[in-house]
């Protein structure tokens, strides 16, 4: 059975991803379905999914609001990835991981010997061909055709909402603002339905005439209108129209001419967009004649649907992203528990020892079990060390000094532990090493933690050795530090997570976090971690990172070398 999930994308469980079971799931307010939503618009058994003849089928379960599948009220409904069910106020989107079609594998082949496919041909285009056809078609049209104008404006439109480098606020801006200069309003906005209760906020506005210092008033009038037929509308006399009679605020506000339409999105509005020019209160003087057409009523309709497709596909990825933290938060949680219960375990039993030493007088059996409990003070102390860099960024604090000194403390702090396992900790170091500027701290914990693992992949085998070497390019635009042993080496399926969170080739003993500290550190210097490892015969790391020395301090000392 495929994997299949509903996602909240609206409502005030925006984020929250419910994996469904072949088993049926209530859907509901109440503690005992399997999608509880805590929504008050929700009944407490509102409706039911069951897996049936390979696929998921909603049912309503007779609601007080009822159950709608894309924008449809059903009953019953036989769901596809991308479909959306909406119970009361929240939003909810299916997907699974079913196969659609037949899956065709595709192969990049190399041509028949002797030929040249790329001869045959014919013609190309240029990348930007399609917005250079429609420029080329607006300067060779008269000025009074404004059809090839308002498809370049609609194409450009296009680009900006599929842009992921702008958020939905300045999107959505910069939209409202190429709409102004098209249809020649003073003032316009966006107003979008807020995802969790559905209240209009406004996300982008723009005044070109008038006090830009104060709010921006907009007719309740009109935009209610519009929602309740979701139609838009334009009015060439406000204050006269028959459909907003009764909108003071019209009249208050001096609004002469109106543009507003719904941003209408794949099966719900997702809020309106409104345009005006005004009187005297506001323009200090009067336009005569009518400033907006039906032409500009049918563009802004136009940017009204595209600007609602870019605020629905925020929504989803806001979502997404919510749901994938949570997921993150949950794996950190769960993981950090488990380790944090194997040392606490190793603690009490020390401890164990110790009380059994002291109830017996037998100071043999309290120093194994202060050993014992030592070694995980170490642990634990390793673990939240590297929990604290691994959590923030930071620039490294460079100061001169030489990598052989880092190498030297390691190799001290190691040797005992090397010894008790019976592994030959070698250390070779380069004594023409040049003065480099490095944080020490920093370097040090990288080191640690990678020789650290050294030892743990070679202990309890014969002839097991750890070799720390130290070296510099010869011109010395790098420095490096390099830990190899004899261990088993790495298998190739576990190569691409080496340096992935809490992804770890060493079972219960290992935390998953050291190798992904050690990488960073040596990123925040510039640098990175080589690895090269063969089955059965050993694995070698290189931290390298350049030299931040400056080149007359490597030079004298490089010259007194000589």
């Amino acid at each position: 059975m495929p994997e299949a999930t509903l996602l909240v994308i609206r409502g005030v469980d925006q984020g929250t991803r419910f994996h469904l079971a072949d088993e049926p799931l209530g859907i509901g307010r109440g503690v005992r379905n399997g999608v509880r939503i805590l929504d008050t618009e929700v009944s407490r058994n509102h409706a039911v999914l069951r897996f049936e003849d390979g696929a998921y089928i909603v049912s309503d379960r007779r609601s007080s609001n009822g159950t709608f599948v894309n924008g449809l009220s059903i009953r019953s409904h036989r769901l596809t990835p991308g479909d959306q069910i909406t119970v009361g106020g929240t939003v909810l989107l299916f997907h699974d991981d079913a196969p659609v079609g037949v899956s065709v594998p595709v192969e990049i082949v190399p041509g028949l010997p002797g030929t040249d496919d790329a001869s045959n041909i014919v013609s190309s285009v240029d990348r930007d061909a399609g917005l250079q056809i429609l420029e080329r078609s607006v300067r060779r049209q008269d000025r009074s055709d404004e059809n090839l104008a308002t498809l370049q404006l609609l194409y450009e439109i296009s680009e900006e909402m599929v842009s992921s480098s702008l958020s939905i606020e300045q999107l959505l801006q910069r939209v409202l603002d190429r709409t102004l200069d098209e249809v020649g309003a003073d003032r316009g906005c966006m107003l979008v339905a807020h995802p969790k209760d559905g209240r209009l906020v406004s996300r982008a506005v723009t005044i070109r005439r008038g006090d830009r210092s104060v709010h921006m008033p907009v007719s309740r009038s009109i935009v209610d209108y519009v929602l309740k037929n979701g139609q838009g509308v334009r009015t060439s006399d406000a204050s006269a129209d028959s459909r907003f009679a009764g909108g003071a605020s019209i009249v208050r506000e001096g609004i002469r001419e109106a543009l507003c339409v719904p941003m209408p999105g794949r099966y719900e509005l997702m809020g309106v967009i409104y345009v005006d020019t005004t009187t005297g209160p506001v323009t200090g003087q009067s336009t005569a004649g009518s400033k907006f057409t039906n032409d500009h009523l049918r563009l802004l309709a136009a940017i009204g649907r595209q600007a609602a497709l870019a605020v629905e596909n925020n929504r989803y990825q806001e979502a997404f992203v919510k749901a994938e933290r949570l997921a993150a938060v949950g794996q950190t949680i769960a993981i950090l528990s488990h380790h944090i219960k194997n040392i606490l375990q190793g603690v009490k039993g020390g401890s164990y020892l110790v009380d059994q030493g002291l109830a017996e007088d037998d100071p043999e059996t309290i120093r194994d079990g202060w050993d014992v409990v030592q070694r995980n003070q170490d642990r634990i102390f390793h673990l939240v060390t590297d929990m604290l860099t691994f959590s923030k960024e930071r620039q490294p604090q460079l100061d001169p000094g030489n990598l052989n000194d880092v190498v030297n403390e390691v190799y001290e702090l190691l040797q005992p532990q090397a010894a008790l396992n019976e592994i030959d900790l070698r250390l070779r170091i380069d004594d023409e090493m040049p003065l480099s500027a490095f944080d020490f701290e920093a370097i040090h914990r990288a080191v640690l933690n990678i020789t650290g693992n050294a030892l743990d992949a070679v202990s309890g085998r014969e002839g097991a050795t750890v070799e720390i070497r130290t070296g510099a390019a010869d011109d010395g635009t790098d420095v490096w530090i390099e830990v190899a042993d004899n261990g088993p080496g790495i298998p190739d399926d576990q190569r691409d997570n080496l340096f992935s969170l809490f992804e770890s080739t060493k079972g219960a003993r290992g935390t998953g976090i050291g190798l992904a500290v050690s990488q960073k550190i040596v990123r925040e210097h510039g640098g990175d971690i080589m690895v090269e490892s063969t089955p059965d015969h050993g694995t070698r790391f290189r931290l390298i990172w350049p030299n931040f020395e400056d080149e007359s301090r490597n030079s004298s000392r490089r010259t007194h070398h000589e």
